[in-house]
């Protein structure tokens, strides 16, 4: 009987939290849709690319989502459960609390296991890999980049300037700059980062483009901007000028890439890339200062590094304490008169709870007393709540 009771509640609880996340994780993702929207309107990525580079952010919203969502489900669960007399039908079946306790417990740890694996494996992977896609992508919506009397630098090192745009696409009085042939002697400093400013141009081979006239066209399915009736003037490496009037020439665009960052962020980065790279070089410094400095290995500042190491190893560990604070209302009755206040009451503590861990979290790569304040206060917390709650139900048994 106890093992029926105890699958019932586990599957209206995923029910429901299926429900609930699938809502949440479509609304964020429709928010996140609409900023990415740039990608096309001011990167001129494909659409293609655009979709795959949102649903590929859908594990990360849904590492914010699983904590919070684990937490209301179960409020919602049992106020269900209490409303409809259910708990009731469980007590007189000789259920006892503590195996319910015990039982939302073993479902607590599944979660927190589930978003270990989705923290540090599953999105920093989906994230690695929609940055690869924007890296490796083609421009295609040329002509949504270009606006009239304003300097379009949306390809890396190539700037476009128009002065007028008829309804059929042709342009008037078109400027380019481009400095995308230009190579540098590159410096690099000692983080394997590129210096710019001891960097030499030792090739400038940059261009500059007057036209009375242009259009984009399609040739042999690669994208042309046609210039007619104009000039190009090149910087030799003797630091001359040289001139060349044409009537019409055309650019190839495949050759050049999109200004949109393609390097990882820290959030893309393999986690066990950071524990080796960033993390272990802190481990002769007891005291932490983690600084803002980068350590060499690591490409990012140390406290970013360590805060979201923290934040993927450490946030499913307050799932558990979330579960036990849930379960205090399980002794509560309809016949007290303060039962409603019970309930928001337990909320707001397990909203503190999840507001609490985002802040200390997020600082906490600046000192080592927040990270250990950031591990040690679920692990203390889920202990001594289920100590009170097994006090708690074994003296109401008493009572009864």
């Amino acid at each position: 009987m106890k093992n029926k009771i105890n699958s019932y509640f586990l599957i209206e609880y995923l029910r429901l939290f299926s429900i609930i996340l699938f809502t949440l994780a479509s609304v964020v993702w429709v928010v996140q849709s609409v900023n990415y929207l740039d990608l096309v309107v001011e990167d001129g990525h494909a659409f293609k690319i655009y979709f795959s580079y949102s649903f590929l952010s859908i594990p990360k919203s849904l590492t914010k989502l699983i904590p919070f969502t684990f937490f209301i489900t179960l409020i919602l669960t049992i106020i269900k459960f209490e409303r409809d007399n259910e708990l009731i039908v469980f007590w007189t079946s000789g259920l006892n609390k503590m195996d319910l306790v015990n039982n939302i417990f073993i479902i607590a740890i599944i979660f927190t296991i589930l978003q270990w694996l989705m923290a540090t494996t599953i999105a920093p992977q989906s994230l690695n890999y929609s940055r690869s896609l924007l890296k490796n992508s083609q421009l295609t919506f040329y002509e949504s980049l270009i606006k009239e009397k304003k300097f379009n630098d949306t390809i890396k090192g190539f700037t476009i300037f128009i002065e007028k745009e008829d309804l059929n696409g042709n342009f008037q009085n078109v400027f380019i700059k481009d400095d995308t042939k230009v190579k540098f002697k590159k410096v690099f400093d000692e983080f394997g980062n590129i210096d710019l400013e001891k960097s030499e141009k030792i090739r400038p081979n940059s261009s500059t483009i007057f036209a009375k006239s242009g259009y984009f066209s399609n040739i042999d399915n690669s994208p042309y901007l046609v210039l007619i009736n104009g000039t190009i003037q090149k910087e030799k490496e003797d630091g001359n000028i040289s001139s060349l009037d044409f009537d019409k020439t055309q650019i190839n665009l495949d050759q050049y890439a999109t200004k949109t960052i393609t390097y990882p962020k820290i959030q893309e980065s393999n986690t066990i890339f950071l524990i080796k790279n960033c993390y272990l070089n802190f481990k002769d410094s007891f005291k932490i200062n983690y600084n803002r400095k980068q350590l060499k290995g690591c490409p990012y500042k140390g406290q970013d590094a360590i805060s979201e190491l923290n934040k993927r190893i450490g946030m499913p560990l307050y799932i558990p304490l979330l579960s036990l604070i849930c379960c205090y209302l399980l002794s509560s009755r309809k016949e007290e008169g303060n039962i409603n206040l019970q309930k928001w009451l337990y909320f707001f503590i397990g909203f503190l709870v999840l507001v609490f861990a985002e802040i200390v979290v997020r600082y906490s790569g600046k000192a080592y007393y927040l990270t250990l304040t950031y591990y040690l206060v679920p692990l203390t917390l889920t202990f001594l709540n289920y100590l009170l709650l097994v006090r708690k139900f074994k003296f109401e048994n008493l009572r009864a």
